[in-house]
């Protein structure tokens, strides 16, 4: 499985990789706005919150639905026209930090839900993105997970739901090295990576 950036990959490079028997999921952001997005034009100012840590990029109202739902629904059908197998949803657990909205844990539900079903909708897999805090809820939801950092903040054991459902947990650590957290990973059947920040092709493989 390869998660990769839905704008930036063309679907001939889709092509390529079901031509390797590589499953290709499209990572979208769908809780955080981008300023270096080609559909940045396409929020109002009133949805867009605090910046989230990375440059260019804000919070979104997820509340706002009426208008938030067809600039994500673009996104997701972006990733079906290209041949997408699955789309991974980022940014979706603003409840559970400084937004600029008063977001609740019921709003966070109500939306990651609708991305599910929106992803479902379009023939695509559904992959949760962190938000460990409301797994229980949403893993029938969804069809797997995807996780960062969760042995750093010793959090895995969450992740486990997935698993015992028979559905995959793919994860990266970025500040532990592989022998640090590859023995826990495999014993909860977790797929996880040692990878650089800046997510470039380096990687080290849990075995």
């Amino acid at each position: 499985m390869y998660d990769v950036d839905g704008f930036e990959t063309s679907r001939r490079l889709v092509r390529r990789m079901h031509a390797r028997d590589i499953r290709a999921v499209c990572y979208v952001s769908a809780g955080a706005w981008g300023a270096f997005r080609p559909d940045a034009d396409d929020v109002p100012e009133e949805l867009l919150g605090r910046r989230n840590g990375w440059p260019g990029e804000r919070w979104l109202d997820i509340r706002e639905l009426d208008t938030l739902g067809p600039f994500l629904q673009a996104r997701v059908a972006m990733c079906a026209r290209k041949g997408f197998d699955g789309i991974e949803f980022d940014n979706v657990d603003g409840y559970a930090n400084r937004t600029g909205f008063p977001l609740t844990s019921a709003d966070q539900l109500a939306f990651n839900v609708w991305l599910a079903n929106t992803a479902h909708a379009h023939g695509l897999a559904a992959f949760l993105k962190n938000d460990v805090g409301q797994i229980r809820e949403l893993e029938r939801y969804f069809d797997g997970a995807v996780n960062e950092q969760c042995h750093q903040y010793d959090e895995c054991a969450r992740l486990s739901r997935f698993v015992d459902a028979g559905k995959p947990v793919f994860g990266v650590e970025y500040r532990l090295h592989a022998a640090e957290f590859c023995p826990a990973a495999n014993r909860r059947n977790l797929d996880f990576l040692q990878k650089r920040l800046d997510l470039d092709a380096w990687r080290v493989a849990c075995r």
